[in-house]
C-alpha cells in the first residue's frame, strides 16, 4: 500500500500536469486559482491509497482521484458563496476575489469537468464508479440543503445533524475510498467495507471541523475562528450545548443564535463560554473517537495484508489529529 507521502506526491504531480484551457479566461482563471490554493488533498489521496491495496497500477486510479478533487473544490466554491465566507485556506474566496456570478459559473464548470475527467476511468470499472460518483454528488447537494434549512431552526436534533453531515461531508470521503478500490479491481465486499469506514471517518472529520471552527488556531485552520457561530449554524457543538445546558444558559444560547449583531467578537465569546461550561469540547471529542473506532473496525475486516491495514489506520489517525 502507498504511504501517505507517496500518495500526496503522486497526486500533486498528476494535478500539476492537468491543463485547464479554454476561453473566456474569466471562467477558467477562478478554477485554476481554486485548485492552486492547496489543501490536504484528502479525497484523491484516499482513492490512491485504498486503490494501491489491490493494484500497483496507479494510472487506473488517477482519473477518479483527480475528478474527486475537482468535484470537492467545486463544492467548496459554492459553499463559500452560501456561507458568505471571505477566506479559504487563508486566501480570498473566489466570490470575493472576482464576484458571485463568476464564482457560481466557474463552480458549475468545475462540476462538469469532474464528470469529464472521471469518464476516463477504465471501461470495465466505469459503470460502478459512475454509480457511486453520481449518487454521491446528489447526496452532497441534499446535505447542503439540510445545512441551509437548519440555519433557521433551533430544534435541530443530534440525529438530524449527524445525518446532514453524513450527506454533506462523509459520503464524499466514503466514495473516495470505495471508488479507489473499485478502480483497482478490489473485491466488492472490501469496497463496501471501505465505504463504511469512510462514512465513519467523514463523521469524525466533520465533528473535528466543528471543533476547530470554534476552538482552533486561525493561522493553522485557514478560516476565521467562530464563523459557524456568526452564521448561526446548528453544529454538533450547539446541539450538545443546548441539550446539556440548564434553562437560563440554554435560553441565552438560543438568544445569541437568533441575534444578528455588529459586535461579532462578543457574540463568539459569549457562545464559547457557554460551550465551555457545558463541556462541549470533551463530549465532541468522545463522539469523534467512537466514529474512529468504527472506522478502524471496518479496516480490520478487509482481506488485505496486516501492513496495509496498519497503514490505513495510521491515515485515519492522521486525518483526525489535524489542526486545520
Amino acid at each position: 500500500m502507498l504511504s501517505l507521502e507517496t500518495a500526496k506526491k503522486l497526486f500533486q504531480e498528476q494535478l500539476e500536469g492537468y491543463a485547464i484551457n479554454g476561453d473566456p479566461l474569466s471562467l477558467y482563471d477562478p478554477i485554476r486559482y481554486t485548485l492552486s490554493l492547496g489543501g490536504k488533498r484528502i479525497r484523491p489521496v484516499l482513492a490512491l491509497m485504498t486503490g494501491s491495496i489491490y493494484s500497483e497500477n496507479m494510472e487506473a486510479i488517477f482519473p477518479a482521484a483527480l475528478a474527486l478533487e475537482v468535484f470537492h473544490n467545486f463544492t467548496l466554491l459554492h459553499d463559500d458563496i452560501m456561507d458568505n465566507s471571505s477566506l479559504r485556506r487563508n486566501k480570498p474566496t473566489v466570490h470575493v476575489k472576482w464576484n458571485t456570478s463568476t464564482a457560481i459559473l466557474s463552480g458549475d464548470a468545475m462540476l462538469i469537468l469532474a464528470f469529464q475527467i472521471i469518464q476516463k476511468s477504465d471501461a470495465k470499472s466505469l459503470p460502478q464508479i459512475m454509480d457511486v460518483f453520481t449518487q454521491t454528488a446528489l447526496e452532497v447537494c441534499e446535505g447542503q440543503q439540510f445545512d441551509m434549512e437548519f440555519e433557521s431552526r433551533m430544534d435541530v436534533s443530534e440525529q438530524e445533524y449527524l445525518r446532514m453531515i453524513e450527506l454533506k461531508t462523509a459520503v464524499l470521503l466514503a466514495a473516495s475510498m470505495k471508488i479507489g478500490a473499485i478502480a483497482a479491481g478490489a473485491p466488492l465486499r472490501d469496497a463496501e467495507l471501505l465505504y463504511e469506514a469512510g462514512i465513519n471517518l467523514g463523521l469524525a472529520f466533520q465533528l473535528k471541523d466543528d471543533l476547530l471552527d470554534t476552538f482552533g488556531n486561525v493561522t493553522k485552520f485557514g478560516k476565521r475562528i467562530g464563523g459557524d457561530i456568526i452564521e448561526n449554524k446548528k453544529t454538533y457543538l450547539f446541539i450538545v450545548s443546548r441539550d446539556q445546558a440548564e434553562k437560563s444558559m440554554r435560553e441565552e444560547l438560543i438568544r445569541m443564535y437568533k441575534t444578528t449583531t455588529e459586535n461579532e467578537e462578543e457574540k463568539i465569546q459569549t457562545v464559547c463560554n457557554i460551550f465551555i461550561k457545558t463541556r462541549v469540547r470533551e463530549l465532541t471529542e468522545e463522539k469523534i473517537q467512537q466514529y474512529i473506532q468504527k472506522a478502524f473496525s471496518c479496516c480490520e475486516r478487509l482481506t488485505s495484508s496486516t501492513e496495509s491495514k496498519n497503514e490505513l489506520s495510521n491515515l485515519l489517525d492522521y486525518l483526525i489529529s489535524r489542526e486545520n
